[in-house]
């Protein structure tokens, strides 16, 4: 019988990331106007400001208009494509930054204002994206600085500062159409996000995917139907419009404008950072230390391109970003097709006036559910910070509180001196520099004391370093109050020292629980108290159980509740051996405890066995939480005023 040879095996094929994936060229279009659409208000609003306060003409202004979108669409496409180290090759789509609107205005004006005002802007943009091209592999170095307690804080204040000018646009947009009175307006923002929420939970695959496309489309025709949206400026518009290199004139350099514009690009540079992470945590893909140099670099280089293009600094747009999450479309060719159309538009003044004619409630209604998306990811990051440590506590809600106040309060930036405008003058700017700030100065300057683990009472706070220190005396005086009775949990915990950090610590406690013996086990159940029993309501069993049983109210039942209880708690115990063990503050009512308890009673000794250990695990992990409060000041100084009042 004649054997074929064994065919050599083919080396799997590598699957693309989505991220790389190409998509239908029909997709691609249709996700990319998503794009447009999303972005173009925010793309037009920085020449709109800007053209104004330094009195420039319409057709000026027109001119910068389609400067800026094929600009943008440039920038794009090189950041989303990439070249060489140019480019972080995710779906980013790049725009002005709002940070740079004082700035240039002040710029121009200290010129004289008019076009001369913006040949001195140019000179600066151009040397500022030069500078920023240059220096960002230096920058990238610092992504040490950026552990998820900072970019998570950075993608949250990003989300949080966004939704303002989502809520300003759902009520008619800034300046003089602002009405928030207006029910129209309300009805047209309402139900436009009604709409994008309605497909997203009826429909899957590529409806889901274009829910926001539909919701502006479907909005915009309503109010045009009903005569409030308006098509008059495309009638207006030129079919063709050429943006030309240096079309104002030769830019003009001053060496105050150019340190202004790299302060600028500075900052510019950190949001940057908090964009590339955050959209790095939605498409699941790690972000490194030459990611973040790329992406920088196609910053500089855009805003080189903006200069010579009459165009202005750019940076990621946060506002896509949020689209990218809601929509879990992640191919960056996705951005370069928007880059493409963007380019179209700023070469047909016409298509930007169609564009131009969404009414700002229906976009304003988009705008919340795609910038909500944004603090949700800040969220998600967040999820992975140790907030047992109180120094990360300090660093978020200082730096989240700090960046509430100044978008909800933009006037405060009139109380700081000038040079301090650039930065009380934008929420993200001030939440991303106190976040990167103090966690320099919490975990990175001085000798540090390691996570405060512990409040003893008399006693300063306790550092992890402190732990890592401590005597198994001090140890066991410490932690002892984890567990009732026996002490000898603690003690085999002191023998895994040193921790790392507090999770090190918890674990050492359950792994000591759990690998003990079956004698030494049962001897930890009995020394636990009945539920609801006098000795825990009189604290005669400890604070320790006082705390756990009063937290639903065990420590002060009526008569009948406590003889229920008490009947369960004699049940149990004579048909296992030791007292019933609930981890009472995993429970949500008196009732969901008694019908846990007798649940119980009909599970095998050995179930019950573990079970018990569990229980004991929840007990100890809350008392743990209680003691790791105790040692946060701000948690602290919080329930005593409570308990003084």
């Amino acid at each position: 019988m004649a054997t074929t040879a064994a065919l050599p095996e083919r080396p799997a094929r590598r699957a693309k990331h989505p991220v790389d994936e190409v998509l239908p060229a029909g997709k691609l279009a249709v996700y990319g106007f998503q794009h447009v659409l999303a972005f173009y208000a925010g793309a037009v609003v920085v020449p709109i400001l800007l053209a104004s306060a330094i009195g420039l003409s319409e057709r000026e202004l027109i001119h910068l208009i389609n400067a800026d979108l094929f600009t943008c669409g440039i920038a794009s496409i090189v950041q989303s494509i990439g070249f060489w180290k140019v480019g972080v090759r995710l779906p980013l789509l790049q725009g002005v930054t709002f940070t740079a609107v004082s700035p240039m205005i002040a710029i121009a004006l200290a010129a004289g204002g008019g076009t001369q005002g913006l040949l001195v802007i140019y000179g600066a943009v151009i040397v500022a994206g030069i500078f920023t091209f240059l220096m960002a592999p230096y920058f990238s170095r610092l992504i040490r600085f950026f552990p998820p307690v900072v970019t998570g804080s950075v993608i949250l204040i990003i989300g949080i500062a966004l939704l303002p000018v989502a809520a300003g646009d759902a009520t008619g947009g800034a300046g003089p159409t602002s009405d928030p009175t207006n029910p129209k307006y309300l009805a047209y923002a309402l139900g436009t996000l009604a709409l994008i929420v309605a497909i997203q939970r009826i429909f899957r695959g590529f409806l889901a995917t274009v829910a926001v496309l539909v919701g502006l489309v479907v909005g915009t025709l309503v109010a045009w139907l009903l005569g409030d949206a308006s098509f008059s400026g495309v009638a207006d518009s030129s079919w063709v419009g050429l943006t030309t290199p240096f079309y104002f004139g030769w830019p003009k350099f001053s060496v105050a404008a150019i340190i202004s514009m790299i302060v600028v690009m500075l900052i510019t540079a950190v949001e940057t950072t908090g964009d590339v992470f955050a959209t790095g945590e939605i498409v699941e893909k790690r972000i490194k230390r030459d990611d973040i140099a790329r992406a920088l670099r196609a910053d500089g280089l855009a805003t080189t391109i903006g200069g010579v293009f009459n165009s202005f600094p750019y940076t990621c747009f946060a506002e896509n970003v949020g689209l990218v999450r809601l929509t879990r479309v992640k191919s960056r060719y996705v951005v370069a097709t928007a880059g493409a159309i963007m380019i179209v538009l700023g070469l047909i003044p016409k298509a930007g006036a169609l564009v131009a004619g969404i009414p700002h409630p229906v976009l304003g209604g988009a705008a919340l559910a795609m910038f909500a998306t944004v603090a949700v990811v800040g969220i998600q990051t967040l999820s992975r910070v140790d907030f047992h440590d109180h120094r990360n506590v300090v660093i978020v809600s200082t730096a989240i509180g700090l960046a509430v106040f100044v978008t909800v309060q933009p006037d405060v930036a009139k109380a700081v001196p000038s040079w301090a405008q650039i930065i009380f003058g934008s929420g993200i700017t001030l939440g991303s520099i106190v976040a990167i700030g103090l966690n320099l100065l919490f975990h990175h300057v001085g000798r540090s004391r390691g996570a405060a683990v512990a409040g003893v009472p008399g006693r300063s706070l306790v550092g992890l370093n402190d732990v890592n220190q401590m005597s198994r005396e001090e140890f066991v005086e410490t932690f002892g109050g984890l567990f009732q009775g026996p002490r000898w949990v603690v003690e085999r915990a002191y023998d895994e020292r040193p921790y790392a950090d507090t999770r090190e610590l918890r674990r050492a406690f359950q792994d000591a629980l759990l690998v003990a013996s079956k004698d030494e086990q049962r001897e930890l159940f009995a020394a636990y108290p009945e539920l609801g029993s006098d000795a825990v309501a009189s604290g005669e069993a400890g604070a320790g159980s006082f705390g756990d049983q009063s937290a639903l109210g065990l420590t002060r039942l009526d008569d009948e509740a406590h003889g229920e209880l008490a009947a369960l708690a004699d049940a149990y115990e004579e048909r296992f051996g030791f007292p019933l063990i609930i981890s009472v503050r995993d429970r949500s009512s008196f009732e969901q405890i008694l019908e846990h308890g007798r649940h119980r009673l009909d599970n095998s000794p050995t179930q019950e066995h573990a079970l018990a250990l569990i229980e004991i695990a929840n007990i100890a992990g809350h008392r743990f939480d209680d003691l790791v409060a105790d040692a946060n000041p701000i948690y602290t100084a919080r329930t005593r005023g409570l308990a003084d009042a």
